[in-house]
């Protein structure tokens, strides 16, 4: 029986792979539960898949899930979710700048009542400008539109309860945004901060290029966590203020025209209010034709939109548990 699934991404990784594999073994053998490794090749172009055949044949613990193409870090820890068989489910990055010896403190930390950790790179090794800078403020974007706190939404190193993590759908860019999108099932987040390293072979694959993604990724993910089963109330808000804007703007042209006897044929206030007007008319449209979608999204899939932590049921009294037993035993003589 698996209790602990780790899933590593690789992606032009092969000098990485040996002392990555040399210290996960290490690590997860301190951590004392079946564990597994889930490497997925994300459509290596090196030797990354041939590195991590050698390393499996040594080693009965290690699983490959091999790509037919690069299809992303998404759909790497998308596959690897799937295909995990663990109770917990840790995610880390092939590069080693995540330090394997944190993973037992981190899962450690999960057995406090918690439902997602996350690791906090407090003492990031990487560039200034083109990371760090670019990262704080995507972390602060993202803790202010989503709501949860974190200081790292872009460390690999997490850990998650399988019933939490495994029926999440990922698209995108979106696994940096695991533990915002699993918030709205009501899980208890913690942080811890983990060790980063310095990257000594390969190149890193994130860059100021991705900022865009990331920040269209997030609107996205607010979408989805604030209106998905409402999203009249989005698109509604917004076009009845222009809408009332624009129907304000025609009602004095109306009044300007008619009753102070003034010309409005040339006034661009007029083209404005009739734009607001149809834009409001148009996101009114939308929203609803979205509330219709929201439904037969949930209906179809017969999708709850709440989520159940437990359900306790009343536990009968001393008194109450012998009345039922001699009530069963009488019907039982009656028959």
């Amino acid at each position: 029986m698996i209790d602990l699934s780790v899933i590593i991404p690789i992606r032009n990784e092969a000098p990485n792979i040996p002392r990555l594999h040399a210290e996960l073994t290490t690590a997860l053998a301190r951590v004392g539960r079946p564990y597994e490794i889930i490497a997925v090749d994300d459509g290596s172009t090196d030797e990354s898949f041939e590195t991590l055949v050698r390393c499996q044949q040594g080693d009965p613990y290690l699983r490959i899930i091999r790509f037919r193409r690069n299809f992303g870090q998404t759909a790497a820890f998308a596959a690897g979710f799937a295909h995990a068989r663990g109770r917990v489910i840790v995610t880390t990055d092939g590069d080693l700048q995540n330090d394997p010896a944190d993973i037992p403190r981190v899962v450690d930390e999960l057995d406090h009542g918690y439902d997602i950790v996350c690791g906090w790179r407090k003492n990031r090794q990487d560039a200034w400008l083109t990371r760090r800078v670019p990262s704080t403020i995507a972390n602060a974007l993202i803790s202010a539109a989503t709501g949860v706190k974190l200081h790292d939404y872009g460390c690999s190193l997490k850990v998650f309860r399988a019933e939490v993590v495994k029926p999440l759908k990922l698209y995108g860019e979106m696994h940096r945004f695991l533990p915002a999108i699993a918030s709205e099932l009501g899980v208890r987040i913690s942080e811890i901060v983990v060790h980063h390293r310095s990257r000594q072979h390969g190149q890193s694959k994130y860059g100021l290029s991705r900022t865009l993604r990331v920040v269209l990724d997030l609107i996205t993910v607010k979408f989805l966590l604030s209106y998905s089963t409402r999203p009249l109330q989005m698109f509604g808000v917004l076009g009845l203020a222009m809408g009332s804007l624009g129907g304000i703007i025609l009602v004095w042209l109306t009044y300007t025209k008619f009753i102070a006897h003034q010309g409005i044929g040339d006034r661009p206030m007029l083209l404005f209010g009739i734009l607001l007007v149809f834009t409001g008319v148009q996101l009114l449209t939308t929203g609803l034709l979205a509330e219709v979608q929201a439904r037969t999204y949930h209906e179809s899939q017969n999708k709850p939109t709440y989520v159940v932590r437990e359900i306790r049921e009343p536990q009968p009294s001393v008194g109450q548990a012998r009345r039922r037993t001699e009530d069963g035993a009488a019907s039982r003589l009656g028959a």
